[in-house]
């Protein structure tokens, strides 16, 4: 017999329906977290006694970290959607007050950069701030251009978009010297174009420009060469400018098939420079091995595959981008940390989202995920379309879609 079809009308179906949120998404964020807090509390004596302060210094600090986190998880998570989406102008004035500030903040021996604010014992990373505000402002631009059928446009869509990652780049990688979080943020922008549908064609260009940007501030800059040098050849000079590079290939390779335990570290005794927050991926490789490893990174692609499920069932066009977004944000965060670790990057002064120590960083991340969760209750059915009962493309009778009920492109390529 067969399928019975049944059309669906606009009106009926095309409202925002409300349904159980994605728990699998934060109960593998909760895994990953738990798994940071580990090494860093098996690690915690060799740091502090490195730096000469309490041996429960930073698992403390990773703990209230943490709990920060839940706190901004619990804002994005109930907080209505539209009050984000209408704060857009508030975020920009933010970011850019936190990054003036940074800028005027003097540099220390344990601040070497103009990256962080510090009052006290406590600071903070503004660039975390202008990615979170980038989610938004980016998502509502690129909507804006597709309502008016000029995504393509060279003078209204490319033109802005090219002027805001120079001054941008210009800002945080030049006079923040954070190139790799400049990284991160083209990869967002790139990849919310790209959902939007703005041509391949354009980001082939956009992306070259930036290449050639890049480019020009490794050639501009010594420690820069020195990095980009370091990473085509480590062994060269493994006392100085390759030193990181090479105690991170040692303590992925003495980890060996099963790792050597969390008690049995040797690199986090000074040996790897920034054993709780750049390094971890290498600290965490040397206690726990190819296995650990492996099942690590299995968990990260758990976590990407659930952002581009919440992604494909977005409620709406900016959700569906804000999505495209956060998973740009933290993939390429991620593939840069561990590249880096293993050699197939240079060296970048970036964290390993929810593993690595650092307080700016959990917040951020554990604030971002709580925004995912928050749209991933919401579902938006594709108005006017043919769908056979019982086929792929059905709708569940608890109101969520299946896999493939829902690819409405926002563009045309």
């Amino acid at each position: 017999m067969r399928p019975r079809e049944r059309r669906v009308t606009a009106g009926k179906l095309a409202q925002p329906r409300r349904h159980r949120p994605d728990y699998a998404l934060v109960i593998i964020s909760a895994i990953l977290m738990v798994i940071g807090l580990i090494v860093i509390y098996a690690i915690s004596p060799g740091l502090s006694a490195s730096r000469g302060v309490s041996e429960n210094y930073y698992i403390t600090k990773q703990l209230i970290a943490i709990l920060l986190g839940v706190v901004a998880f619990g804002i994005m998570a109930f907080t209505p959607l539209n009050f984000w989406k209408r704060a857009r102008t508030p975020l920009v004035a933010a970011a850019a007050i936190a990054t003036l500030i940074t800028l005027i903040t003097p540099v220390s021996e344990l601040y070497p950069a103009h990256r962080w604010i510090v009052v006290g014992g406590l600071s903070f990373q503004s660039v975390e701030l202008v990615k979170f505000a980038m989610l938004f402002v980016v998502s509502a631009f690129l909507i804006e251009r597709v309502r008016r059928g000029e995504l393509g446009d060279t003078q209204k869509t490319f033109k802005p978009l090219l002027i805001a990652v120079v001054v941008v780049g210009f800002i945080v990688a030049k006079l923040q010297s954070d190139l790799g979080s400049v990284a991160v943020m083209v990869a967002m922008l790139a990849t919310m174009a790209f959902v939007a549908g703005l041509p391949l064609r354009r980001i082939a260009i956009f992306g070259a420009i930036i290449v050639a940007g890049a480019t020009l501030l490794i050639v501009t800059s010594d420690y820069r060469r020195d990095r980009f040098a370091t990473y085509m050849n480590p062994e060269r000079d493994c006392q100085t400018t390759g030193y990181q590079a090479c105690q991170a290939l040692i303590a992925v390779g003495s980890g060996g098939m099963f790792g050597k335990g969390l008690a049995q570290s040797v690199q986090a005794y000074g040996y790897l420079p920034e054993a709780a927050n750049d390094s971890i991926f290498a600290i965490y490789a040397e206690k726990f091995g190819f296995l650990g490893v492996a099942a690590l990174l299995a968990l990260f692609v758990g976590f990407f595959s659930r952002l581009i499920r919440i992604m494909e069932r977005a409620p709406d066009d900016m959700s569906r981008l804000i999505i495209a977004g956060i998973l740009a944000w933290l993939s390429t965060q991620a593939m840069i940390n561990i590249g880096a670790m293993i050699g197939i990057f240079p060296l970048k002064g970036i964290t390993l989202p929810l593993i690595s120590y650092g307080g700016t960083s959990i917040i951020f991340v554990a604030g971002i995920i709580g925004l995912a969760f928050n749209i991933s209750r919401f579902t938006t059915f594709t108005p006017n379309t043919n769908i056979t009962e019982g086929s792929p493309d059905d709708y569940r009778s608890n109101g969520r879609r299946d896999r493939r009920a829902y690819y409405a492109p926002l563009g045309r390529r």
